[in-house]
Order: structure tokens, then sequence, then C-alpha cells
């Protein structure tokens, strides 16, 4: 008897792949095993990259909140103490936020902590 291969869902799932890596370079966009390839390192660096964008973000905020705090002659880690200390419970990234946008309003939470 002959041997039954299942081409339906081989072709499917290959299908599915070069679908997911239309628009790449070259062949990574239609020879199987490099599309194949590149796809699965493309996962890698989304999880790899999911977590080092909050490690980018809280550095920013950081910078932005340092640049704001020197303004008001004071340096980050001063201010972060001092809000500590006064019990403002407020994040960096809102902070960040009204240091770019609410330059008043920020300068009133560093009065506030002084």
């Amino acid at each position: 008897m002959p041997r039954s291969v299942n081409h339906v869902a081989s072709r499917n799932r290959r299908k599915k792949v070069l679908k997911l890596t239309r628009g790449y370079y070259g062949a990574r966009k239609n020879v199987w095993t490099v599309a194949k390839n590149t796809w699965e390192k493309g996962l890698t660096y989304a999880f790899r990259d999911r977590r080092a964008k909050k490690r980018n973000f809280r550095a920013l905020w950081i910078q932005r909140i340092n640049a704001a705090a020197r303004l008001e002659g004071m340096s980050y880690s001063r201010l972060m103490g001092a809000l500590h200390k006064n019990g403002v419970e407020i994040n960096r990234k809102v902070l960040a936020d009204l240091a770019a946008n609410h330059p008043e309003a920020f300068k009133a939470i560093v009065e506030k902590v002084k």
C-alpha cells in the first residue's frame, strides 16, 4: 500500500508562514526554509524586545524627569527621594508626562516636596 502523506495540512502550514513573511527582502519572503528561519528568529526578537521596551521607556522617563528637575534646581535622585519621603505616590510615567507637557504642574510638585 502506498504511503499516505497529508499534503493539504503541510501546504497550509507552509502557506501560513509564507503569508507572514510577505514584505521581507529577497529569498526571506518566498523560499520556505529561509522564510521559516527568518520568521522564527523574528518571534525571538519580538519576545526579547517586549521586555526591552519596558526598560527603554523607563530610561526615557528618568531622563525627562531629571532634565525638568534640574531646571527647578534639583537632581533626579534628590527629587525621587523627596517624593518618597513626603509620601507622594506618583509614578515615573506620569511625572515624565507632566515634565514634558505641563511644566507648571511639575513645578508645583517639586515645590511641594522641597
